[in-house]
């Protein structure tokens, strides 16, 4: 790592900063244990370090030695130490597919089995699903999203993106905790914090094809707080009724895309 980090850091007093921190003790059940190898989870500098190491592990070789060695085209898509390959041809995918396991464990790495699959996905994925006896292609899970083939309205290939399915209830357990704990708190006070709650979802997951996704948390939150507000009412249920009006002075934000269509269409042309 070190070595790694020296490539483009001349400063003998950084490398020292980084090298305590990689030394860091770990605190874990109120004692602290030494730290002898990784990078501590959770550290102020992990994130960082770790798109360092897999810059020179996974990048740099993709580009330079695999790339040129291949076939067809090929691409890596990576965020920190989650990852896609995406090859034109099933050869080539096979082939880098079995040096990529020798070049992570050369640095010590290894892939996770349960998230490590071979798909075929594009513009031909579906022909080759009906000849496996499949109605559709498979799917891939990337960062809290389920990637999928489908097609525009005008029947052009189309990546169909939506929050996948363990993110979901994870969000919406989530948020049933948080409501919760603030059940006896002002109305006003429980509708800035849902509202902050759902405006970070909305962001993170507000991708073109996913507004049915956005629509079920907006709908489950707005379920969820009506049965809170009534648990701690000595007097009667909250019926719809009642809590429309509590709604229109504490208004939930509504499900929002921030990243449209013909802003997905316009990246896609700058990549």
């Amino acid at each position: 790592m070190l070595r790694f980090v020296e490539h483009r850091v001349g400063d003998p007093r950084l490398i020292s900063l980084i090298r305590r921190w990689l030394k860091a003790n770990i605190l874990e059940d109120e004692e602290l244990h030494a730290n002898e190898e990784g990078t501590p989870q959770g550290g102020s500098i992990s994130v960082l370090l770790s798109n360092v190491y897999l810059h020179y592990v996974l990048d740099l070789w993709f580009e330079r030695v695999v790339k040129p060695r291949l076939r067809g085209e090929a691409y890596v898509v990576r965020y920190i130490d989650d990852f896609v390959l995406c090859f034109q041809y099933r050869e080539d995918a096979l082939r880098v597919q079995d040096a990529l396991c020798k070049r992570l464990a050369k640095f010590g790495l290894t892939l996770e089995a349960k998230k490590t699959k071979l798909v075929e996905f594009g513009r031909f994925a579906q022909k080759w699903a009906s000849k496996r006896g499949r109605k559709r292609p498979e799917t891939i899970y990337f960062l809290g999203f389920t990637l999928y083939c489908t097609r525009n309205r005008k029947g052009n290939f189309r990546v169909g993106l939506r929050t996948e399915k363990s993110r979901l209830r994870r969000a919406l357990m989530r948020l049933q905790d948080q409501m919760r704990r603030m059940r006896h708190s002002p109305l006003k006070e429980q509708a800035d914090h849902l509202n902050q709650m759902l405006r970070g979802h909305y962001v993170y997951y507000g991708i073109a094809g996913n507004i049915r996704a956005l629509r079920k948390i907006h709908r489950a939150v707005e379920r969820y707080w009506r049965k809170m507000l009534s648990s701690r009412s000595w007097k009667a249920e909250i019926w719809w009724k009642k809590f429309q009006r509590i709604k229109e002075r504490f208004p939930l934000l509504q499900p929002k895309l921030h990243l449209p269509y013909g802003a997905l269409q316009a990246l896609a042309i700058t990549l």
